[in-house]
């Protein structure tokens, strides 16, 4: 080929690439190492300006004993929320995707709080823990059972907040494993009839480990919202009782929109971000393995 027409093929290229790669990286990129950045000084005021601190950030976060308290709360918030709600995923997706009646509406039903937002989510949460007045505490009363302040034990708060997260996220990862349920095969559930497998078995040898390609999807996003979901908060319980229901991304809100350190907030960011980072790294190496794609 011609030199000049090598060129203007690299060059086209070139030019059908730059508008993603301006936004990738103006809203990806220059972010994370800005912020990263960030953390390296200390907070600035009128009075005494910011200055290059180095680390020092970093040791007085590994000093906070609030953000150990966060990170320990919105690990068990993960691990609450992503196993019980992949689980319901497939288990819904499996029972809408066989001949049902009201199959449409079931579906519908299962997937509509996904539409909703989450501070609606959190307003309509709110009518069923409400102390006293509570959907929940009105039906332990039907049964003499005394009422809770759900929201306002340390001991109740955050697996309440898990359930109502449950709820919330169940139906958007239904959707995926029901689109990869309808793409298998129908001649592989007639083989294991034939063969005479039970369901059980079907499902465990032959349905999920061809779900896995979803299933490693799914957990991406499950763990990116395990720890970016903070809307319900602003409506439920501000991280109290006494930071009891704190998740770390609320923990660098607060520090940057009401204590205005924003470098710190900064620091709090990129080991957010490095957590993400590696877990996601994590589930692609380990996970990979044991995908079988088609």
């Amino acid at each position: 080929m011609h030199p000049a027409y090598n060129l203007m093929r690299h060059v086209y290229g070139w030019l059908l690439l730059t508008p993603a790669a301006i936004l990738l990286i103006a809203f990806t990129h220059y972010p994370t190492v800005a912020t990263f950045y960030e953390s390296l000084f200390s907070k600035g005021t009128a009075i005494r300006p910011s200055r290059f601190v180095g680390s020092a950030n970093y040791q007085a976060m590994i000093e906070d004993p609030i953000f150990w308290k966060v990170l320990v709360n919105n690990l068990w918030f993960a691990a609450g929320t992503i196993p019980v709600s992949v689980a319901l995923a497939i288990t819904m997706a499996m029972l809408v995707n066989r001949s049902l009646p009201g199959r449409s509406f079931l579906r519908m039903a299962y997937f509509t709080p996904t539409i909703l937002p989450m501070i609606a989510v959190a307003n309509i949460w709110l009518f069923f823990y409400s102390p006293d007045i509570g959907l929940i505490d009105q039906i332990l009363g039907w049964f003499g059972l005394p009422g809770h302040n759900w929201l306002g034990d340390p001991a109740t708060v955050l697996p309440a907040i898990i359930v109502m997260t449950i709820w919330k996220e169940a139906g958007f990862f239904m959707i995926f494993y029901l689109a990869a349920l309808q793409n298998l095969p129908p001649e592989l559930e007639e083989a294991a009839k034939l063969e005479g497998a039970s369901r059980w078995y079907y499902f465990r040898r032959v349905v999920f480990p061809l779900l896995m390609p979803t299933t490693l999807f799914v957990l991406v996003n499950a763990i990116l919202n395990s720890f970016k979901l903070v809307d319900h908060l602003f409506v439920l319980t501000k991280g109290g009782p006494d930071n009891a229901s704190n998740l770390l991304l609320y923990y660098i809100y607060e520090n940057a929109f009401s204590y205005f350190d924003t470098n710190y907030a900064a620091t709090l960011t990129v080991v957010l971000l490095t957590m993400l980072a590696i877990m996601a790294l994590a589930q692609f190496f380990f996970l990979d393995r044991r995908i079988h794609y088609r």
